[in-house]
């Protein structure tokens, strides 16, 4: 590690990244670009972005050793996340001292110093920049400060750009701008009530200051829905100001029992949609072959045929009622437990239909740690993911799924070599109904739900899963589970 910032080469990097701007470029790309340079010129092993919205964060960018975490979603309770958030803005922290799980997964890798900024914007935080080191010896740290707290400004300034930032159109600079927004001290009065906040709740500036808040204020970083005396509904997020004074930034916007209703629906009939689909392809391919091939077909095939069709129907029933209790009762499906990662996807991709299955190359290592989560989903996952993979290549190439492990996570990758995804897109892939250019939608028809339903499920099992552009073209999508 050099004992100084080596300030050319983040000059003349810096200017690469201007260039990008001025040149139209926006969000993602010039992000992961401006922590391209900045790693190697202060001599840090990984850098690493996290984006913060009013629910919580999620890694979006990273260079080095770090870029295993991209797509991994940070809490907002989490202790770590509570430590980084609050005090000084710029921070050298050494790693084992950082409390859960995350300080434990830095110094398995070998990462034992870092060094983390907050961006700011008006007092709302944005996301952190944090540059990570081998060694602890924060004496060496000759101009690391002043650089990662300058690069966290430049980014603080591209998101109050909103060009292409922030990634998850739900972070707090679009809160701020266009929902209620109010600061409050330590005895709940309120000492800031913005124009939107007095068209929310109807009530002005001057009946608002100094008085306590016309509504509940939820703990720092959770959400509360909120039933206004007039009958409409508001969605409450609170979270810490940095600094003296113990203050609380409050956002809060207007939604309606109808619009309620609507979201539950409408994630109702994608989870349903989703999860019955593996199931039914199944019993449709079997009974296929049974009506097209049954004098061609052995005893043995045709019994071995009906037995997988009475399996199904069984898994079918059982996903109804799976399906059922959970929209009524608003609880999850089964409770994780360890599974054989190797052997689950062995029988998952035995169950993908006909066509999509001869394109896999499947390649698992023996000796494959076992993996915490629901084994039954893992179907669903890589039904949509190869299917994902399948619509955007050519169908004479192959996807490729690929496992492995660390200390901490079992993994798998699904890879491709289509068309490929865009780098401000990798996120956006995962929102609702969303597909990529217009275009894509009469060339590769679908409702835009696969990649959504499989972030829900991987992160109800405490893991994460991301995109990026594959080496050579193509995308690859990555799944990781803690390990069982």
């Amino acid at each position: 590690m050099p004992d100084r910032t080596d300030l050319a080469a983040l000059i003349t990097g810096h200017g690469r990244v201007i260039e990008m701007i001025n040149s139209g470029e926006v969000g993602l790309p010039v992000l992961a670009q401006l922590l391209q340079v900045v790693q190697p010129a202060i001599g840090a092993a990984s850098t690493a972005f996290v984006e913060f919205a009013p629910t919580g964060g999620r890694v979006i960018a990273a260079t080095g050793g770090a870029e295993w975490a991209v797509g991994r979603p940070v809490s907002p309770t989490d202790p770590a996340t509570v430590c980084l958030l609050s005090g000084p803005r710029v921070r050298d922290i050494r790693v084992d001292r950082i409390p859960g799980p995350i300080g434990a997964e830095l110094v398995d890798r070998g990462l034992r110093r870092m060094v983390a900024a907050r961006a700011e914007i008006g007092g709302l935080t944005v996301g952190s920049l944090h540059a990570f080191y081998p060694d602890d010896d924060a004496s060496t740290a000759a101009g690391q400060h002043e650089v990662v707290a300058y690069i966290a400004s430049c980014i603080a300034h591209m998101y109050s750009d909103q060009s292409g930032l922030p990634v998850h159109g739900d972070g707090p600079v679009v809160a701020a701008l266009a929902d209620g927004l109010a600061v409050v001290d330590r005895e709940g009065r309120v000492r800031l009530w913005n124009p939107a906040a007095a068209q929310v709740t109807g009530r002005t500036v001057a009946e608002s200051l100094n008085r306590a808040l016309p509504f509940p204020l939820p703990p720092s970083g959770q959400v509360l829905d909120h039933r206004l005396p007039d009958g409409r509904w508001i969605k409450i997020t609170s979270g810490e100001l940095p600094g003296p004074g113990a203050l609380r930034v409050v956002t809060f916007r207007d939604i309606t029992d109808q619009q309620l209703r609507d979201q539950d629906r409408d994630l109702f009939v994608a989870v349903t949609s989703h999860e019955l689909r593996t199931p039914v392809t199944v019993i449709k391919g079997y009974a296929d072959t049974l009506t097209e091939h049954w004098d061609s077909l052995t005893d043995t095939d045709r019994r071995q045929a009906a037995r997988v069709i009475g399996q199904r129907a069984n898994e079918l029933a059982r996903l109804v009622d799976r399906l059922l209790t959970s929209a009524t009762e608003g609880r999850p499906g089964e409770p994780s437990v360890p599974f054989d990662l190797g052997e689950a996807l062995r029988a998952a991709v035995a169950d993908l239909p006909t066509d999509l299955r001869r394109r896999v190359v499947l390649d698992v290592p023996e000796g494959l740690p076992r993996a915490l989560g629901t084994r039954q989903s893992l179907t669903t996952v890589l039904t949509e993911l190869g299917t994902n993979a399948d619509k955007y290549s050519p169908p004479d190439t192959p996807i490729e799924i690929t496992a492995e492990s660390n200390e901490r996570t079992v993994s798998f990758r699904v890879a491709d070599r289509g068309i490929g995804i865009r780098p401000e897109h990798v996120e956006r892939a995962f929102d609702r109904f969303w597909q990529g250019e217009s275009g894509d939608r009469r060339g590769y028809p679908g409702a835009g739900l696969g990649l959504y339903l499989v972030r829900r499920i991987v992160e109800q099992q405490n893991g994460w899963v991301s995109l990026r552009p594959r080496a050579g073209g193509g995308t690859v999508a990555e799944v990781r589970l803690p390990r069982g």
